[in-house]
């Protein structure tokens, strides 16, 4: 009976059962079929009983706050909204670093689906090394009666097109704004971008708990914000925004500035801001959508070894149920795709940090559905009998464009598993179909059949990838990064241009300003600092000049300046730049560096190899000195005599090498050269590797061009 009483308080108070109460309810009905069971949601998570016992329980619990469990004995299916009017949708937005994943973590604990570890949401291997959100992913949770879906987005520019397409998700936003740092580059953007699909953001200005986040910088930062609204062309109710304070790291929120940036007192912790969300992001529009056909427009394509394509996205109208017959509508064509109809095999979504399995969904709820096989990204899955194709929603093109093709080198095969072009392009063409802004095609060269163009956002993202098929055993060679010219509508040549944005000390201002002039960039606004003696600097330069510029950058600033950048617009071309990189040291043997011969090439520039190393010829072993190229002979070593010479036996000294990583090497490569990419190295090398033949184009290129 205490046991029991213990239960039913717990119900009756809205509180959600604990696991060791589920537990002492579980061992009292002694169960012992495979039925009789507790799901739990997430480690360390609320539990949801699935025996006899506690079977009705819990439904009374999920039916008080508008939701529902699977009546599916043994089934370990969760809650599902069935009132619309029940569910919020909402996404965090902000600059990347600026705590939006913290934010997450801390909303899902506040809500009852806490993990012992953070950043909990980066699930990808690379997301946890460099520290950044890379795949945006939606998760849920119960508060106060209602289920709200939330979305993680990336922070950086490269991927802002995840971004860009899951605002079509949701009817709100949270604003996410350091209090120290102000907007930056790409919270202009996602301002734009979410004013601009007619959501009214919640603004929260977070960290306010270091030092530079006085009364006066956090009310100058509320200003600013208030400019960037006006210049994206807000509404005058995207203008009255709810303003709140928080530090996502200590784990509270605040409708006021408390004192000294201390947390304030009560510890009410994300109750503020989950009170401010559940009041001012509106209920999905479709009360009158629910007696219509099911419609959802596809927004994450995932694939599962099991069940095959898993397509995500928001129900637009209708209900759809396990085992309904649905089609595909191409956003291409417009019209079916694949077979005549699919079968709904499973519908699920994530609950906290766990996935769950639903028997239905209805309008206005987030799901992952299987079973329409042909669904890509932007598609319409829906009804057989509706015929309308759901508005994808607009989302910028790629600025950037690199040629993947089969490594040559003679040092091929020697480390990785997926060496040939169709391996190649089979992944590329997979990641394609999970990406929002990455295209791939054909190379427009004409080189050959297995090379193939793929076009990003920027150097992270073609960087991303290609570690990622570095790590599952691909080897490939990778051309020079190349920007995405077109042809404007008097026919003028355009380049893409940036914002960049950087924040760097007094005295090398001057330096930081010189350096991007060279890249054809053009200052725009410069603003001091008061009290850091640091300024911010405002340029606007074309994409082209800016690969490469991270690494000049780090060394310019001596690793303490703040480089962001942001696609602006497409303007006339500025022409070309001369002198942005110096030449190389080619090799033109085979074999392993020798000391001897590094020690006597040193006078000659960098080398990014080190004594023992494998070179061949045409790989680029080191940077010259001059802007030309040079051939060099790493391999040499000392001649061998039985003459005694005074120094023979000379001590060699060799400064530390330039060891290139894959992003270094990116920003590096220059027109004639490509990037070997296995799981062991990073190198450079010639396209062609004969130094003959290298020659013997050159001189044709020149005479072509008198």
């Amino acid at each position: 009976m205490a046991q029991g009483g213990l239960a039913a308080s717990s119900m009756e108070t809205g509180a959600l059962p604990s696991v060791a109460t589920i537990r002492l309810l579980s061992a009292s009905a002694a169960p012992t079929t495979r039925d009789e069971r507790l799901t739990t949601f997430g480690s360390g998570c609320h539990a949801i009983p699935h025996d006899a016992t506690c079977r009705s329980s819990s439904s009374a619990w999920w039916a008080r706050r508008g939701l529902h469990t699977s009546a599916a004995a043994g089934s370990a299916d969760g809650p599902a909204a069935r009132d619309p009017s029940t569910l919020r949708n909402f996404a965090i937005i902000a600059h990347i670093d600026h705590g939006k994943t913290t934010l997450m973590d801390r909303l899902l604990a506040a809500c009852g689906h806490g993990s012992a570890e953070d950043r909990a949401m980066d699930s990808h291997s690379l997301e946890k090394e460099r520290g950044i959100t890379i795949l945006a992913k939606v998760t849920s949770f119960t508060w106060g009666g209602l289920h709200l879906n939330a979305v993680d987005t990336p922070g950086h520019a490269d991927f802002g097109g995840e971004v860009e397409r899951v605002l079509g998700l949701v009817d709100g936003c949270v604003l996410l704004v350091d209090a120290a740092e102000g907007p930056l580059a790409q919270t202009k953007y996602v301002v734009g971008k979410a004013l601009a699909r007619g959501l009214r953001p919640i603004v929260l200005l977070n960290k306010v708990d270091r030092p530079a986040a006085t009364p006066e910088r956090c009310a100058a930062v509320a200003n600013s914000l208030l400019d960037l609204f006006v210049a994206a062309g807000a509404s005058d109710e995207q203008l009255d925004f709810p303003l709140l304070y928080a530090s996502a790291k200590q784990g509270w929120a605040s409708r006021t500035l408390p004192p000294g940036g201390a947390a304030p007192p009560g510890d009410a912790g994300m109750r503020p801001l989950l009170e401010t969300i559940a009041a001012h992001v509106p209920p999905p529009a479709t009360a009158d959508m629910l007696g219509q056909p099911f419609a959802m427009g596809v927004t994450w394509i995932e694939r599962d070894p099991y069940i095959g394509r898993i397509a995500t996205g928001r129900v637009a109208s209708g209900r759809v149920r396990l085992g309904d017959r649905v089609r595909v509508l191409s956003h291409e064509t417009g019209g079916p795709v694949g077979e005549a109809e699919y079968k709904v095999t499973r519908i699920g979504k994530r609950a906290g940090m766990a996935k769950i399995q639903l028997e239905e969904a209805v309008a206005g709820d987030i799901v992952s559905i299987a079973g329409a096989g042909a669904a890509a990204i932007a598609d319409t899955i829906a009804n057989p009998a509706v015929s309308t194709l759901l508005d994808p929603g607009r989302v910028d093109p790629p600025t950037l464009a690199m040629v993947f093709s089969p490594n040559d080198s003679p040092l091929a095969g020697r480390a990785g598993k997926a060496l040939t072009g169709r391996a190649i392009g089979e992944r590329l063409q997979a990641e394609a179909e999970t990406s929002v802004s990455l295209r791939v095609g054909p190379a427009a060269d004409g080189g050959g059949a297995e090379r193939y163009e793929v076009q990003a956002r920027g150097e992270l993202q073609l960087g991303v990838l290609i570690e990622s098929m570095r790590r599952e055993g691909a080897e490939l060679a990778v051309s020079p990064p190349q920007v995405l010219l077109r042809r404007g509508e008097d026919g003028q040549l355009q380049e893409p241009l940036e914002e960049v944005m950087v924040e760097v000390a007094d005295e090398v201002a001057g330096t930081v300003i010189e350096a991007l002039s060279l890249r054809k960039a053009e200052l725009s606004d410069m603003t001091p600092m008061p009290g850091t003696g640091k300024q911010r600097l405002t340029f606007v330069a074309p994409s082209r000049g800016l690969i490469g510029f991270k690494s000049v950058f780090v060394n310019l600033t001596r690793g303490e300046g703040i480089l962001n950048r942001v696609f602006l617009q497409y303007a006339p071309h500025k022409g070309p730049m001369e002198g942005v990189r110096k030449g190389v040291m080619v090799s033109v043997a085979e074999g392993r560096a020798s000391a001897y011969a590094l020690g006597e090439l040193q006078s000659r520039g960098t080398f990014f190899v080190s004594p023992g190393a494998e070179v061949y010829a045409g790989m680029i072993v080191g940077e010259h000195t001059r802007e030309d190229d040079l051939d060099v002979n790493p391999v040499k070593e000392k001649k061998a005599s039985n003459v005694r010479s005074v120094g023979s036996d000379e001590k060699v000294s060799l400064g530390a090498p330039r060891l290139l990583s894959l992003e270094d090497a990116i920003g590096y490569v220059a027109g004639d050269e490509l990037i070997e990419v296995t799981p062991a190295a990073v190198r450079l090398r010639k396209e062609i590797l004969d130094a003959g033949a290298r020659r013997t184009k050159a001189k044709r290129a020149q005479q072509s061009q008198q």
